[in-house]
């Protein structure tokens, strides 16, 4: 566990009893002013997964397209709900232009999602020839790394970043982080597969190659046939020989793996470029934000803030949750004895009602005397009492006492929940009181379309707090 996440911890389990100390309010992140700044060129969505990175990536850029950018949003979310919310039947490694944008201002918004293989071939033919990047990709070694090696996609999700950027067409690139274990192996995954392609085992493996000519075969036969044979019957003659002919082949390009990786890191150090982590209102999921924007500090990349999402909100949050117990129990408790031991009549489903008499409504629509005959099926049935629940427009005192009670209980939970949700929140906010905020409130559904996007996109902007201040030491 990092020091940062324990002292997330140690904070969660002594949290500060008195309520009429405030904390001072975390500072409000501006959105707005950040993805409108031409200097702002790169905006990187981070966190734990399952937190609506892809959602805020998509509805900021969004946003920042209809306020006059052009912009592409880089997802490695394979689901098909962020193609969908942006009209678009698929994504791939291409962006793709969104149509349907308010496009007043002569904003573009184009999105695409990552193919990590398609972009390691990219590397393969950009800095090889014909032959020898035909020689890479039927490689079997190859093949098996670029399709899902540890590490890889992280590396060529930060590859395709360095990418778009060096192709300087784009005046906003927004990067949907991986969904990984860790939010931590987007930074860490890329380093450790470079430092594996350049590492001694493969470098080695390289040197009869490199050497050439009889001293090579020498080298190899005297020096090389025992840690050949080993390896060999360790990863078997079959892959060895590919991971050799792979290394061979990649000879020109080899070495640079590392490099790029390195390249990359330092872009997502440098001005222009701004870090959000994303959050929901969760012990683990802010717990994780605080470890992520401890190492962010620690390598000196530029946090801008920490999006919120699903926080809740109540219209009504100066009825706690006490006071509404309380007012529930009181109602209950004041039920008249008379309703005690008379409850009102409860439907009988198994009695004929009007409506499953003979004839049904049919029969009454097409009588011309159910109104006035004493014969009529509408006369057999006797007039509902003002009150009953036939007549919901009149409910009964101790019906709406009732009804009364359960909401009060129904308030009394959502109260509950906005507390704990606050006391997290508010951890955090200790831990990092120079992090700023920004809080999104949680929705009856998903987002399918732009316009919820677009909504999503206000809110971000909105810079309103949705829960209540802390009232906490």
């Amino acid at each position: 566990m990092s020091p940062d996440a324990d002292r997330y911890d140690r904070t969660s389990q002594n949290p500060p009893p008195d309520r009429h100390h405030r904390l001072s309010p975390a500072p409000v992140l501006g959105l707005d002013p950040l993805i409108d700044d031409p200097k702002t060129r790169i905006v990187v969505c981070c966190g734990s997964g399952g937190v609506g990175k892809t959602t805020t990536a998509a509805a900021l850029g969004l946003r920042a397209a209809e306020r006059g950018r052009k912009v592409v949003v880089l997802t490695i979310d394979p689901a098909r709900r962020l193609a969908q919310s942006m009209g678009i039947d698929s994504l791939d490694n291409v962006p793709r232009r969104v149509k349907g944008l308010d496009d007043s201002a002569s904003g573009e918004l184009h999105a695409m999602m990552l193919d990590m293989k398609r972009t390691f071939d990219e590397i393969v033919e950009a800095h090889a020839d014909a032959e020898r990047a035909a020689t890479i990709l039927s490689n079997p070694f190859y093949q098996s790394l670029s399709a899902g090696f540890a590490g890889t996609q992280e590396y060529m999700a930060m590859e395709k970043l360095g990418q778009l950027r060096a192709r300087d067409e784009w005046d906003l690139i927004v990067v949907d982080t991986p969904p990984s274990r860790s939010a931590l192996d987007f930074l860490d995954a890329p380093k450790r597969l470079g430092s594996f392609l350049d590492g001694r085992l493969i470098r080695l493996l390289t040197a009869p190659a490199k050497l050439g000519g009889r001293a090579g075969m020498k080298f190899l036969n005297v020096g090389m046939s025992m840690m050949t044979g080993t390896i060999g019957k360790l990863l078997g003659g079959q892959l060895l020989k590919d991971v050799q002919t792979f290394v061979a082949a990649m000879d020109t390009t080899f070495g640079g793996f590392r490099t790029r990786a390195d390249a990359t890191y330092k872009l997502l150090q440098a001005p222009g470029t701004a870090f959000l982590v994303v959050a929901a209102p969760e012990r683990d999921a802010l717990r994780e934000a605080a470890y992520f924007v401890e190492r962010l500090a620690a390598e000196r990349m530029p946090l801008a803030g920490l999006v919120l999402n699903r926080v809740h909100g109540s219209g009504a949050d100066r009825l706690s949750a006490e006071r509404a117990l309380a007012a529930a129990e009181n109602l209950e408790a004041a039920e008249s004895p008379e309703s005690v031991a008379h409850p009102e009549p409860v439907e009988n489903l198994e009695e004929p009602r009007i409506v499953d008499q003979e004839g049904g409504k049919a029969g009454l629509r097409n009588s011309p005397d159910t109104y006035g005959s004493s014969e009529s099926p509408a006369s057999e049935a006797p007039a509902p009492d003002a009150g009953s629940p036939a007549d919901p427009k009149n409910p009964s005192p101790e019906r709406t006492e009732r009804l009364t009670a359960g909401l009060l209980r129904l308030h009394a939970d959502r109260m509950q929940l906005l507390s704990r949700e606050q006391r997290t929140r508010d951890r955090f906010t200790a831990l990092h009181p120079e992090v700023a905020v920004a809080e999104v409130a949680a929705l009856p559904g998903d987002v399918h379309d732009l316009a919820g996007l677009r909504d999503i996109g206000n809110r971000l902007a909105a810079g309103r707090p949705e829960l209540p201040e802390a009232a906490v030491d």
